[in-house]
């Protein structure tokens, strides 16, 4: 089993971090998607990451597609079995994952258009979503016990991201938002290995 990862995407990170959580031996490997690498384009024909491969060779994507796949293969180890707890670790990790587009977007813009070209209302306007987003999250931090679920990894991989391209930018009025990495990462401690 691969999975074709950038150590980079927040959404590799979540998937990787899930799959060695729960014991799903999957091997990760480091693409560029720039690059159109041939065996990920040969599997995922977006050509994005993360891209799963099982050991039947059958290619899954999107991470939440792949996070599903991981708790079916787990029995359950990622998802909560009662419905409304799982609708709730379900949109925990929508808001996370939409925390993340919104991150992209405002990087892409920046990155693929000179100073002068770049569409600041746009950037603004994403911004926006970012922070009632993270104001959302500050309000309604999941509990994070010795039972982690799909939402923790996206929160993990979602503030390892912020932190990665928006140092200092995000923190203001979010104590608990900002400490909450540290106290999942007592659950969670090969967390460090998941970085940039």
């Amino acid at each position: 089993m691969k999975i074709f990862y950038s150590p980079a995407s927040p959404y590799s990170n979540k998937v990787r971090m899930a799959a060695h959580h729960v014991g799903l031996a999957a091997e990760s490997v480091l693409t560029d998607t720039n690059a159109n690498a041939p065996e990920l384009v040969a599997n995922n024909p977006l050509g994005k990451i993360p891209t799963l491969v099982d050991a039947d060779g059958q290619a899954i994507y999107d991470s939440r597609a792949i996070m599903h796949f991981i708790d079916r293969e787990t029995k359950g180890k990622l998802y909560p079995k009662k419905p409304a707890k799982r609708t709730e670790v379900e949109v925990l990790e929508a808001l996370c994952d939409g925390i993340c587009d919104s991150l992209l977007a405002i990087v892409y813009e920046k990155r693929s258009h000179p100073p002068e070209k770049v569409h600041q209302p746009w950037i603004d306007r994403q911004w926006e979503k970012v922070e009632r987003g993270l104001d959302t999250l500050e309000a309604n931090l999941p509990k994070t016990g010795g039972k982690l679920h799909a939402g923790h990894f996206a929160l993990a991989a979602m503030l390892r991201y912020i932190e990665l391209r928006f140092t200092g930018e995000w923190q203001k009025g979010r104590r608990k938002l900002e400490k909450w990495p540290a106290k999942f990462e007592k659950h969670f401690p090969d967390y460090s290995r998941f970085k940039a």
